[in-house]
This record gives structure tokens, sequence and C-alpha cells, in this order.
């Protein structure tokens, strides 16, 4: 641990101490759920400046909890055991489906061969590769950085386009156009981002309700559909590439497609296992399976059919971590919810809102506002989903937001809300770190973007929740 990470961690504790002997206490609230609140607010600050590995911070955390006898040893590790954390786990086994036997790169080759004619168009068939993958790969930074960063670079490459001087002519649009791609498309989907299954489960936890795989990509599907068509557009002419045409783009397409050669036995099946999968989670209501067990069923076919060998199943780090980290966490916000902490704040702050005399609707626009920017002080969506999304979702509940409404919403901005900086996803360090993009450049972009974004869904997004009868 070097000097940095030691004055994180001792910053760490100190805050969660401060907290824990904090002489003023809330009205209404237990002083065990204050101690609560301590352990989980210092997990949180550990979470945003990691002086350990995120997994490594939470599991801390509920050891301490439990070691302090806060909440038990059962309570601690409930978490581990929830339906939502295997479903994640499974749908990043997918993902490594994807990548291993080569369909990811194989749908976006395929894409780019038939619009890539243009930096616009090329521009549009990263868009839609970006969106056919999403479903099943709940890692933005494998989609980004695994599947569509070694293409797009190697188009840059081949167009002449190189960080330095040569960065504006296609390599600094097409890299800041797959991070903010790469952000719709994780709004879009459940399973398409690591922290959206945290959305579910802390709007459970926090006000009883359930989303649904099929419920959140139906309330996501017209203002993302929208958002995809406006930005890449939009992109296009406040940060143009100098090569407009492209006549290589889709040589390169077939000349790769060719070296790939027909179709393996292993993408068959992955294919096959993707599209069975997303029938089965779009029609869950129906089918009555759970989103979990079609995750388990599509990651059971992959290793019965070898197309997964169990030291892929062991070897995928990034679905243990998620597991750490976000286990820990549900059990700390069920705690923390079960304790009554968070509806007794909730319903201080809707009592300030109402005596402010805001209307629901109001209230919760400005909510959505102050939760969005707020990402700035954020390296991480799932950092700032576990930090703020149960407790904004409980106040704008408490002043009249259709609890449905408010916990799609709010899941639906925790992704998008990314591009503001170039630290704010998993993605962003490897888009960023070519050096395409300079900092100022895509801050301004990312500001721009994301404004755009929240109209589309705050504006045309609640006329399409109304139709559907969100509220």
């Amino acid at each position: 641990m070097n000097a940095t990470q030691k004055r994180d961690l001792a910053i760490t504790v100190l805050i969660g101490v401060l907290l824990w002997f904090c002489p003023v206490i809330p009205e209404g609230v237990k002083p065990e759920a204050w101690h609560l609140f301590a352990i989980f607010a210092a997990t949180i600050v550990g979470f945003i400046l990691s002086p350990m590995p995120i997994g490594a911070v939470a599991f801390v955390g509920i050891t301490v909890a439990a070691l302090t006898k806060v909440i038990t040893v059962k309570v601690a590790i409930s978490g581990f055991g929830n339906g939502t954390i295997w479903l994640i786990i499974c749908a990043f086994l997918l993902a490594r489906g994807f990548i291993k036997s080569g369909l990811g790169r194989r749908i976006a080759f395929l894409i780019i061969k038939a619009i890539g004619k243009s930096s616009l168009t090329l521009g549009y068939a990263i868009t839609l590769s970006d969106l056919v993958i999403a479903p099943a790969t709940p890692s933005s930074t494998a989609r980004a950085g695994g599947i569509l960063y070694p293409i797009i670079r190697s188009l840059s490459t081949a167009l002449g386009s190189e960080p330095g001087e040569t960065r504006r002519k296609f390599g600094a649009y097409i890299m800041q156009l797959e991070y903010q791609a790469n952000a719709i498309t994780c709004a879009m989907f459940m399973t398409a981002m690591a922290g959206n299954p945290l959305c579910v489960e802390l709007a459970e936890k926090a006000i009883g309700v359930q989303i649904t795989w099929g419920s959140w990509a139906m309330a996501a599907l017209v203002p993302g559909v929208i958002s995809l068509i406006i930005v890449p557009f939009l992109l296009y002419k406040i940060y143009p590439p100098e090569i407009k045409d492209m006549p290589t783009a889709k040589k390169m397409a077939v000349d790769e497609l060719e070296k790939m050669g027909p179709m393996t036995r292993m993408e068959k099946i992955v294919a096959v296992v993707f599209v069975g999968a997303l029938a089965l989670w779009a029609t869950s209501e129906l089918t009555k399976i759970g989103a979990t067990v079609v995750g388990m069923l599509a990651v059971s076919v992959l290793v019965l059919t070898s197309v997964l060998t169990w030291d892929d199943v062991l070897s995928e780090k990034g679905a243990w971590n998620t597991m750490f980290w976000m286990g820990a966490l549900m059990s700390l916000a069920g705690a923390l919810s079960s304790s009554g902490f968070i509806k007794t704040v909730a319903d201080m702050a809707g009592t300030a809102i109402q005596a402010a005399g805001m209307s629901w609707l109001t209230a919760f626009m400005l909510l959505i506002v102050i939760y969005v920017y707020s990402h700035y002080a954020f390296a991480s969506l799932s950092a700032h989903i576990g930090a703020m999304y149960a407790a904004f979702l409980a106040v704008a509940v408490s002043v009249g937001t259709p609890p449905l409404l408010a916990a799609l919403a709010f899941g639906a901005v925790s992704n998008f809300m990314m591009s503001l900086t170039h630290y704010g996803g998993g993605p962003a360090p490897i888009l960023y770190g070519e050096g395409f993009v300079t900092q100022g450049e895509w801050w301004k972009i990312g500001f721009i973007m994301t404004t755009v974004n929240l109209v589309i869904w705050l504006g045309i997004g609640s006329m399409w929740w109304k139709m559907i009868g969100l509220w």
C-alpha cells in the first residue's frame, strides 16, 4: 500500500469513527441504526477513494459491522445469496462467451460492413454494435474495452489517425462516440451494466418496488432509441472528424470477416443461447421463469457445450469481484433500510421539500438533476449508486412520486451520467487513455451530451412513461 492509499484509508476510517461518535443523532434514528450508517458511509467513502480494491473495502465493511454487533453474521452474509447477485455473475459469464467465441467482434464487423460508408454512418454502426451486445454484457468496460475498442482503434490506425497531430482525423471522434453510446446502452437494459441490478435490489429494499428485466427494457425503449439516434449526429456536428467519407471501413470489415471465416460451432451456440436468454428475460412475466434462473440456464448450456470451461468460470475475476462488493453492499443497504434509517431521513427531506411548496413532479425533476451532476464527485457508477440511489429514491417517493417511475428513472440516469468526465465510468480510462481527446474536450462534450440525454429522458421519456402507465 503506497502513501496515497494509506492516506485514503486513514480518511475512510476517520469518517467512519467521527460519524460513529457523532454527539448529535437525527431525531427518530436509533443509535444502532446510526452506527450502521457510520459503517455504511465509511464503506462508500472507501469505494470513492479506493485505498484498496472495491471488493476488499466492502468485505472489511461488513466484517466491521458484524464484529461490532451492529448486524448479525447471518445478515452480514445475506447479500451473497441474493438472486440479483447471481444474475449479474451469469451475465458476466455470458459476456465471456461472447468474447471467447469471437461472436461480439463478428457482429460489430457485420454491422460496419452493412452501414459503415462514412464517418457518420460508421458512428451509427459502432452505436448499433454496442446496443446489440449490451443485454448480454453487464460490464460496460468489457463491452467498450474488450470488444469494440480494438475495432475502433484499428480503424483509426487504418485511416492514419493517431494521438497527436492527426487525432482529429477520425480517432478522437470515434473514441468519444463509443463512450457516449456505451453510456446510453447501459441505461437500456438491466443486464447492460453491473450497477443496474444493484438499483433493482435497492429499489425493492428501500421502497418495496420490484423491477423486472422486461419493465426496465420497456421503460428505456423510447428515450433510449431517441438518444441513440440524436447523440451520434449531434457529436458529428459539434466534434466532427476531418475525414468524412469512409471507403476503407467496409473493406476492413470484409477483410476481418474473411479472416474469421464461417461462424464456428462455438459462435453458433453463443448466438442461440443469447437469443434464447433475451426471449426468456423479455417474457418472464408469462413464463414465470425468473431472470436469475434464465442466466443460470444460459451459463449451464455454455458449460455443457464446452463453450466455457470451468477454468473460464473460475477465472472470470470481474464476476467474483462484483459478487464481493455488491453482496456486501446489499447486506449493509438492506440492514440500513430495515433499521428505519432511510425512511426517517427520506421523510425529513420530503417534509422540507413539501414545506417549500414544490409539486411532486418539480421535486422529482430537481432530485434527478442533483443526482446526475453530483457524478462529478464519483469515479464509479456503482459507487454513486451505492451512495445515493436509495436515499434519493426514498425522498422522491416521500414527496409523492410514483414508486416504479422513480425507481426506473433513477436507474436509467445512473448510467448516462457516466459520460460527464474522463473518469466517470469503467470504459473511460481505456478510451481517454489513448490520448485522442483532451480533458477539456472530454468534459465539454460530456456535459453537453449528459444534458441532452437528461432532456430526452425527462422530456420525451416522461411522456412515454405516462403512456405505459408508470404515472
